[in-house]
């Protein structure tokens, strides 16, 4: 049972603290203790935003752990795992991945071979603009630090997974979405064959993922066996798309990678041509004005994906968006099948969708890091009432079950692990700009 955090704003505050000090590992932040031992790429983005406001050196370690995991083409692998952890404490462990038989890759720990939303660069400047100023030259010399590790993430984006040829970065495993088991895959995932083999004999009792568990290992075991080349991504991978909230995550990194380039002395034009041709992208392809919302596009077959998810809310962290289709996603946002049918907004899914289950990872339940995507794109467009509206709510979840993994939209309750970080991390955020609205 959760002990609901009451009191002022300073004991939530420190009880969030508390959990990201307990998570720590003398290098990185586990998202939650005992479920998620390893460091996820971006957990550890979300969490170095929260260290940023209690403690700025290990919010720099954090997102430098994160990359001693990345791969000599740029890939930044969405698992580093713990050297000193028993190698089948987690499933899929190292194992299923063997990363150290890949050229390029680190020799001296064990990664994935996927990648995840680049939220890091985003992250990175969001940890210099909270700096005082007598922190501020030692700020500076981190982003000059971790400004060529951000560059080349972005290069193997544009390089090895723009394989529609607009600009937009594709998935190849839903795992690479952040939104693992969301409704959005699901038709693609039934479209593929497996064969009848079991490639996960050491399969937890209870996958995330539940019948389609199966698939994503067979998708990580094609790509082992092609050695994650990128020609395979393009002419053979049986599952690639164009994701909303990737790109949306993409393009808000690249804009914030071309303000890091002006401050450590960098070039920013490729920066910001980059970021126009996403934003260009994003309109031209994953936007459908029949439904008035960003789907996501299956490569394999060249349709919009029907599943109306959060995903479909990312691009509000498009600075230029046109303002009639944030008018358009903000009235979905708000309407009965989003916020205005929950009492704790935001549920990831359709509430009127067939496939919604409000108890289910990624099918139905609020997130803390989806909330703060959008309250962060809703403030930057000066949404007052929808920022507001998102702030409150996430800050009032904690309050009532903790910092949970995810929660049920409807009645608030906590799911998934507990003491989960990026919850944690999320929280010390809003909760900063409650008291200094500049550093949203």
């Amino acid at each position: 049972m959760n002990t609901p955090l009451t009191g002022d704003e300073t004991a939530l505050w420190r009880a969030a603290a508390r959990v990201l000090d307990d998570n720590w590992t003398g290098c990185g932040t586990a998202p939650s203790p005992g479920l998620y031992p390893h460091l996820w790429s971006w957990d550890s983005a979300f969490i170095s935003v929260g260290l940023a406001r209690h403690r700025r050196e290990r919010a720099e370690r954090e997102l430098l752990s994160v990359f001693r995991g990345q791969w000599s083409d740029g890939l930044l692998p969405h698992i580093v795992f713990h050297p000193r952890l028993t190698r089948h404490g987690y499933f899929p462990g190292s194992d299923l991945w063997r990363s150290r038989t890949i050229a390029g890759t680190p020799r001296d720990l064990d990664t994935s071979g996927l990648t995840q939303p680049p939220l890091h660069a985003l992250a990175a400047l969001r940890l210099h603009e909270s700096a005082t100023a007598d922190e501020a030259e030692r700020s500076r010399a981190f982003l000059a630090r971790i400004y060529r590790p951000l560059a080349a993430q972005h290069r193997y984006l544009a390089r090895c997974r723009d394989l529609g040829g607009a600009g937009l970065a594709a998935i190849c495993h839903p795992w690479e979405s952040g939104l693992d088991n969301s409704p959005a895959w699901d038709r693609p995932l039934a479209a593929l064959d497996p064969p009848p083999s079991a490639y996960a004999p050491g399969r937890p009792p209870r996958p995330p993922a539940g019948e389609d568990h199966d698939r994503y290992v067979w998708l990580v075991v094609l790509l082992r066996r092609a050695g994650y080349a990128p020609g395979h991504l393009r002419e053979e991978h049986p599952f690639a798309a164009e994701d909303p909230l990737f790109n949306a995550v993409y393009l808000a990194s690249a804009h914030a990678l071309a303000e890091i380039a002006e401050i450590t002395g960098h070039d920013p034009v490729p920066h910001r041509e980059q970021a126009q041709r996403i934003h260009r992208a994003l309109l031209d392809r994953l936007w459908d004005p029949e439904a008035g919302c960003f789907r996501a596009l299956d490569l394999r077959t060249g349709r919009l994906i029907p599943a109306l998810t959060v995903s479909s809310f990312g691009p509000l962290l498009d600075p230029e968006l046109p303002r009639p289709i944030l008018r358009s996603l903000v009235e979905l946002l708000l309407s009965g099948r989003f916020a205005g049918a929950t009492g704790y907004p935001v549920p990831t899914c359709d509430v009127q969708a067939s496939c919604f289950d409000r108890g289910d990872y990624w099918r139905g339940p609020t997130w803390i890091s989806t909330n703060w995507l959008l309250w962060l794109g809703a403030a930057a467009h000066g949404l007052t009432v929808v920022a507001d509206l998102l702030q409150g709510a996430t800050l009032r979840l904690v309050r009532q079950s903790g910092f949970r993994e995810y929660f049920d939209p409807f009645d608030g309750a906590g799911r998934g692990g507990h003491d989960y970080s990026c919850s944690a991390s999320l929280v010390l955020d809003l909760l900063a700009a409650r008291r200094a609205p500049r550093a949203a």
